[in-house]
């Protein structure tokens, strides 16, 4: 045990101990502590502002209320935060969605990742320099004030990528890492304007086959300060690193993610299927607590977001400046500098059932994987049910929000007990696409750009029918 360990628990058996019987007697009402098999636990995060539910459950004591002593740990990226998951380093972590997809069907690390909690929707955006921005907006209709009219599509992009490839610059974008939310949303929306992204291939990992925009990684922190350097046009990120842009006046965030996708699901939370098997109270004493951080941020029509903010600007968490971080997570997000618009929903980490985590919410991912190329056969629709169920795992979400409704926390409603998993079609698409978790490969026929039915990527070509 950590002396840092023992003192807080020494403190928390002490101040028990100073209770009266009958505030004892209550306490034991409202919790019911699990016999967690591992109460000494560390997770890791990446400095963006949907890690919130994770900054909560600590600062807020929800992990303790559950008998688990919590070390939160920033990872310089999302490599070495799976490595450390798979290792053994960290027990769970704060995740791209895409993540505990890919490690489990083996596309990079191989190892068998489950997620029993999505940790929000919405969140991401995608920002344009200066440069671009001025070249786009004659292709941008005006509303009644004259200012943009949203959603704006890549269309408006299109005649400016050509330009850069008539004067020989290849058109360079960022992404966060090769099966991130942010790749798909940036690929998704790119395509949806009729500018082809690129593929991936097994013998070229590099997702720039065919493209007319060059996607590669950056580092969420390190995005403003490569677009101002001129490497990159433009980048799709989460929080705060699209504001970061307009209050450095080096960029204009052009769309948010609600308006590609409306209240898409974007993190999850992930740890081994060893460690889940081996600990079971361990991992429903994890749900609960994260399950109570993320009521807490939206409750009361999100009236606690700006303590949540206060506390996301702390240096070992976000370390973002309050007033950079308070401009998306409060319910507004600014676009170009002075045109700020209400988002009421640009974070949601409870609503619409927001921490359930949906087979159909895998399939998405998975479809686009394979639409790109990254999944380079053809599968069966039966074989990603097969995969969403091998990773995301409502079965131990709904058990412990089922201790959290016997406890008083939750009620009945704000859990989507016995659903098979799957969302009904969804059509909320910037290009009105409707997606069915049911039948991914149904969905990816719809699309004019991506991979479909038996093609695949050979060399420079796409092959098959």
């Amino acid at each position: 045990m950590t002396i840092a360990a023992f003192t807080r628990r020494t403190v928390t058996a002490l101040l028990l101990a100073s209770t009266s019987l009958v505030s004892s007697v209550a306490l034991a009402q409202e919790t019911k502590w699990l016999d967690v098999e591992k109460d000494e636990l560390k997770f890791g995060f990446i400095k963006l502002t949907d890690m919130a539910p994770l900054a909560v459950a600590y600062e807020k004591g929800f992990f303790e209320d559950e008998g688990l002593f919590v070390t939160l740990e920033a990872q310089a990226n999302w490599k070495v935060l799976l490595d450390g998951v798979i290792t053994g380093q960290l027990d769970g972590a704060h995740m791209l969605a895409g993540q505990p997809l890919a490690a489990t069907i083996g596309y990079g690390t191989e190892a068998h990742i489950v997620t029993p909690f999505s940790m929000d929707l919405n969140g991401n955006g995608i920002t344009v320099s200066n440069e671009v921005w001025e070249a786009m907006k004659p292709n941008i209709p005006t509303d009644a004030d004259g200012k943009p009219q949203h959603p704006i599509s890549a269309a408006a992009m299109k005649p400016v990528v050509e330009q850069y490839k008539a004067a020989g610059k290849p058109f360079n974008m960022g992404m966060v890492f090769p099966v991130s939310t942010h790749n798909y949303e940036l690929r998704y929306w790119l395509a949806a304007g009729g500018i082809h992204p690129g593929f991936y291939a097994p013998d070229d990992i590099s997702g720039q086959i065919l493209a007319e925009a060059y996607l590669s990684v950056t580092p969420p922190p390190q995005m403003p300060a490569t677009l101002e350097a001129g490497t990159i046009y433009g980048y799709c990120v989460g929080e705060p690193w699209n504001q970061q842009a307009v209050f450095r006046g080096i960029g204009v965030p052009v769309i948010t993610d609600y308006e590609i996708w409306k209240n898409n699901p974007e993190k999850v939370f992930g740890m081994t299927k060893e460690f889940v098997d081996e600990n079971p109270n361990t991992t429903l004493a994890i749900v609960k607590a994260l399950i109570k951080a993320a009521k807490w941020l939206d409750e009361n029509d999100n009236a606690n977001r700006m303590e949540a903010v206060e506390i996301l600007s702390q240096p070992q968490y976000v370390g973002a400046d309050a007033e950079v971080i308070a401009n998306s997570m409060t319910g507004t997000f600014e676009y170009e500098k002075g045109d700020k618009r209400d988002v009421p929903d640009f974070n949601v980490f409870f609503r619409y059932y927001a921490t359930y985590p949906y087979y159909s919410d895998a399939t998405w991912y998975l479809s686009q994987m394979r639409r790109w190329g990254q999944i380079a056969e053809p599968k069966s629709n039966s074989w990603f049910e097969d995969v969403a169920k091998s990773v995301y795992r409502p079965d131990i979400y709904e058990e412990a929000a089922r201790l959290l409704v016997e406890e008083g926390f939750l009620t009945e409603d704000e859990v989507p007990f016995g659903t098979d998993g799957y969302k009904a079609p969804q059509t909320e698409f910037i290009d009105g696409v409707t997606f069915d978790g049911r039948d991914p490969n149904g969905y990816l026929e719809k699309f004019p750009i991506g991979l479909k039915g038996d093609q695949k990527v050979e060399g420079s070509a796409v092959v098959g029918g």
